[in-house]
């Protein structure tokens, strides 16, 4: 485990034990990037520090849920903010009057040079794509849709977008080669 990764832990642990200093190092080490992806997924700079705000207060009250054998805690804490943030884009009451993004514009904010060749590395794999598979990669994860809806938006076959999405995984799997550090 990386040296960041244990100080996650670590940090996730003595939140659990309620050490508010501990909630203060996590969130000043992914609030800009988390805050980053919200606004990504809704484009509204209100919405996602909203978001943000719950996500920290869930931190605090189940940091004793975090099982590090299922994923890092950044990890633990991109899902939440990402799951929180499609929740609200699906809310009735919420508008979808944004644009889609065509690349990876959510990966600001990195703070290490590993995360920032990790981010240009997706960055480029991503622009690589044909727009027809960029386009159903990132309705799927910017905007949670299903392979149904996804479908349904594009006014495309089912099997087109499940072939879609198959080629665009291979294509980034070849030109990325290992896991990212997301």
């Amino acid at each position: 485990m990386s040296p960041e990764a244990n100080t996650d832990v670590s940090d996730l642990r003595a939140i659990a034990r309620g050490d508010r200093d501990a909630l203060g190092r996590l969130y000043d080490r992914y609030a800009p990037r988390m805050l980053a992806l919200g606004l990504a997924i809704l484009r509204d700079r209100r919405e996602a520090e909203d978001i943000l705000h719950d996500v920290f207060v869930q931190v605090w009250e189940r940091a004793g849920d975090y099982d590090p054998r299922r994923g890092r805690v950044k990890t633990w804490l991109y899902l939440r903010m990402r799951s929180r943030a499609i929740d609200r884009v699906r809310s009735p009451a919420y508008s979808k009057r944004r644009a889609l993004p065509t690349s990876a514009t959510w990966l600001t904010g990195t703070t290490t040079m590993e995360e920032r060749g990790d981010h240009a590395r997706l960055e480029a794999a991503l622009s690589d794509l044909p727009t027809p598979q960029r386009e159903v990669l990132v309705l799927g994860y910017f905007e949670g849709l299903s392979n149904s809806e996804i479908a349904s938006r594009l006014s495309v076959p089912l099997g087109t977008v499940k072939s879609r999405t198959s080629a665009a995984m291979a294509k980034l799997r070849a030109h990325l080669g290992t896991e990212l550090a997301l």
